[in-house]
């Protein structure tokens, strides 16, 4: 099955925003991307961080799905996306070497 990629950052209202604010949407995106892998996606989340570990390069999600169209409609369910906090991109990920992740 072919893997994906989407890549995010806050738009620049969204990260103007206190962070009270934006944890009930960072939340929610937490909740639905663990209801894809309880319901047998392979999917992974995460936020990029500086060499210091301070977060503000955006976001990655990870996972598998048929085809770019099935992925495109999945991330387009995503609470972030939604919402309107955060502006996008989505690729396919073609891995071509490494351990077997997951």
């Amino acid at each position: 099955m072919p893997w994906f990629a989407k890549h995010e950052t806050f738009t620049p209202s969204a990260a103007a925003l206190p962070i009270e604010q934006r944890r009930p949407h960072l939340e929610a995106h937490r909740r639905w991307v663990d209801q894809q892998a309880v319901q047998g996606r392979v999917i992974r989340s995460g936020f990029l961080v500086d060499s210091c570990r301070r977060p503000g390069g955006g976001g990655l999600l990870i996972f598998e799905a048929d085809s770019y169209d099935d992925a495109l409609e999945l991330v387009q369910q995503d609470p972030m996306i939604t919402a309107g906090l955060v502006s996008w991109t989505l690729q396919e990920w073609i891995p071509v070497s490494g351990d077997g992740w997951p």
